[in-house]
């Protein structure tokens, strides 16, 4: 065959590959073909090609022709530096060897020589930008001098195979994805996905659409996408504007309350992206849009009750606040910055203790370093108020909140003003205190009145009478006290009370006078037990007696150095013909023994007693409280 009907051949060769690769998509069956025409085309009946795989760093049979089973399809070639193909594909040239058992640049592959192979032509194959994809080989087993004809009818070849394998690929590719995202879009169920036209009508109408809206394709095809809209939304023009927006921006949002099939509504999160043709002109609009009404409807009932958890916790009169377990602040109400003046920033982490009393911190921290192990946070604390400066003590509880595994995530808390509550607690204390204190003394002096009545009574009658008469004293006395801490008992009080006690009597015979000067409560039991008994003999024996008497009370603060006194003056003008002139028994003994020992010994009174011929005067000096005088004007 001369060269110009080789030359046609192979020409025809390569215009039967062209239509074959044209007309068959299978690239493995396309690569066969190639390996066989141009085995047939040099007369060597046996040809490969190559394929590259990065991965392995390794060279693949993919395809050929005249070799033994288990070579095409399953042999891989590391690719090594001192081996033809190699050098082919990196130098990027053709590589040609006429009888490779003299050769010395490379090594022969151990399955070529087991084939026989003696002679072979390399050529690479590129894809479309350079991209090396392997070679193609045609092998001899006879010694070949392979020509330059040779070579560019394999190199014609090569470049007419890489833009097919590149072509073949690229779909291969288009399928697998179009594939995958067919399985995507058709499992998922929850998505709504569908196309429509440059005016919005469906177009495609996908399997999640119809799940989500509950119209079939054949009812949603052809018609406007605007019967998704909630009719408010349809009357405010969402609709256009949505798809306006696409048009002019490429894409929109799509987050709105949507209607299905059946009237019920559906909360859809998506967006809206046209599709522009080659002429960049908007064809339609792809909508992909998540059905998340639950979630929707789940946050929609989350936020009704966080606000009105958050309406709790801002309507409690606590502190309410949120830690980490180390005691941490992650979280404060307003009530906190309220009372402590410190902002919600400043009071996290540990900024907290700065509106703690610094003496309480220790015990704070304590408390927080007990409490995962006790599992729960309990102590007091004082807190700063940031209006006044002042400190009040608030009791500090806290409980964990914990996971689905019981482990303790944070802490919730609440702080608490206890500070009256202490207050009245400590007065509690001080009260019962001087209550068991007055009742000690009281039943001391009922056993003195007791004692010192039967030692001066001749009878039993004349016992139970001034016993019974001192008694009622005592108990109008402790009348008084009972209502000392709203009535401050005062020295016209204790008068008065003592000559009620009489009866009655003519007013216009006695003069009350003195300024308002209240009491200490310690002093008014023994002071009122002294008046008493004045008050006593005055209508036994003194001026009260008789019809003729008078009698004169008045007192008057002095200051004596640096003390106030009050000074009692107890006059009577007159006296009964049936007085006895002792002034031991002028006073039944008790009386004045109570005036003249008593008082000095229990309240450091001065006093002094006169029983004259024109009636009775006695003084009492009492030593006030700076604290508890009051001299009305």
């Amino acid at each position: 065959m001369d060269d110009h009907q080789q030359w046609r051949k192979r020409q025809q060769l390569l215009a039967d590959f062209g239509e074959f690769a044209l007309r068959n998509e299978n690239l493995t069956d396309i690569l066969t073909e190639a390996c066989g025409l141009v085995g047939d085309a040099l007369g060597t009946h046996r040809a490969k090609v190559l394929e590259i795989e990065k991965r392995t760093q390794s060279l693949f049979v993919r395809a050929g022709v005249g070799w033994d089973a288990g070579i095409v399809g399953n042999l891989r070639l590391p690719m090594r530096e001192l081996t033809s193909e190699t050098f082919s594909i990196e130098a990027g040239v053709p590589v040609t060897s006429r009888d490779v058992r003299i050769e010395a640049r490379f090594e022969l592959p151990a399955f070529l020589k087991a084939a026989g192979v003696v002679a072979l032509a390399n050529v690479p194959i590129f894809l479309p930008g350079g991209r090396p994809y392997g070679l193609l080989q045609v092998d001899s087993n006879n010694p070949r001098d392979f020509s330059q004809d040779d070579v560019e009818f394999l190199r014609t070849y090569s470049t007419i195979l890489g833009p097919v394998i590149d072509r073949l690929n690229k779909m291969r590719a288009l399928r697998e994805a179009e594939e995958r995202f067919r399985v995507i879009v058709e499992a998922a169920h929850d998505y709504a996905i569908f196309t429509t036209d440059a005016v919005d009508r469906i177009i495609d109408w996908l399997p999640g659409a119809e799940a989500v809206f509950g119209w079939t394709a054949e009812e949603a095809k052809g018609r406007s996408a605007n019967i998704l809209f909630t009719p408010e939304d349809r009357a405010r023009g969402e609709d256009v504007k949505e798809i306006e927006t696409a048009r002019r921006e490429g894409a929109a949002p799509n987050v709105r309350w949507h209607v299905h099939k059946d009237g019920s509504r559906v909360f859809i999160e998506g967006s809206v992206t046209s599709v522009q043709g080659p002429d960049g002109q908007v064809h339609g609009f792809l909508k992909i849009g998540q059905d998340v009404t639950e979630r929707r409807r789940n946050e929609e009932r989350i936020r009704e009750s966080e606000t009105r958890l958050r309406a709790v916790i801002e309507g409690i009169p606590q502190l309410v606040w949120q830690a980490a377990l180390d005691g941490s602040w992650i979280w404060s109400s307003p009530q906190w910055s309220d009372f402590t003046g410190l902002p919600t920033e400043q009071s996290l982490g540990f900024g907290w203790q700065e509106a703690v009393h610094p003496d309480d911190r220790p015990l704070a921290l304590k408390a927080w370093s007990e409490a995962h192990e006790a599992g729960a946070f309990k102590t007091e604390y004082r807190i700063r108020h940031g209006h006044t400066d002042n400190y009040r003590w608030f009791a500090i509880r806290a409980a964990p909140v914990r996971d689905s595994a019981g482990e303790i995530l944070s802490w919730l808390g609440t702080s608490t003003d206890i500070d009256t509550l202490r207050r009245m607690q400590q007065r509690q204390e001080v009260m019962v205190t001087e209550l068991q204190h007055r009742t000690r003394n009281l039943i001391a002096v009922v056993q003195s009145i007791a004692g010192q009545t039967m030692s001066t009574s001749r009878t039993m009658e004349q016992f139970r009478s001034q016993f019974n008469d001192r008694l009622a004293a005592l108990a109008r006395v402790q009348g008084l006290l009972s209502r000392s801490a709203q009535e401050p008992i005062t020295i016209a009080t204790l008068v008065r009370v003592a000559l009620d006690a009489l009866g009655a009597i003519d007013r216009t015979r006695v003069t009350i006078s003195g300024p308002n000067v209240p009491l200490r409560n310690s002093s008014v039991q023994t002071l009122a037990l002294a008046l008493h008994e004045l008050a006593t003999n005055a209508r036994k024996y003194g001026a009260l007696a008789i019809l003729t008497g008078r009698l004169d009370v008045n007192w008057q603060v002095r200051m004596l150095q640096s003390d106030r006194q009050l000074e009692l003056v107890w006059i009577e003008h007159g006296r009964s013909p049936e007085q006895p002139d002792t002034q031991g028994e002028q006073t039944g003994g008790y009386g004045r023994r109570l005036i003249e020992r008593a008082l000095p010994y229990a309240l450091s009174a001065t006093t002094t007693f006169e029983l004259r011929d024109t009636g009775v005067r006695c003084t009492i000096s009492l030593p006030l409280d700076t604290t508890e005088a009051e001299q009305a004007p």
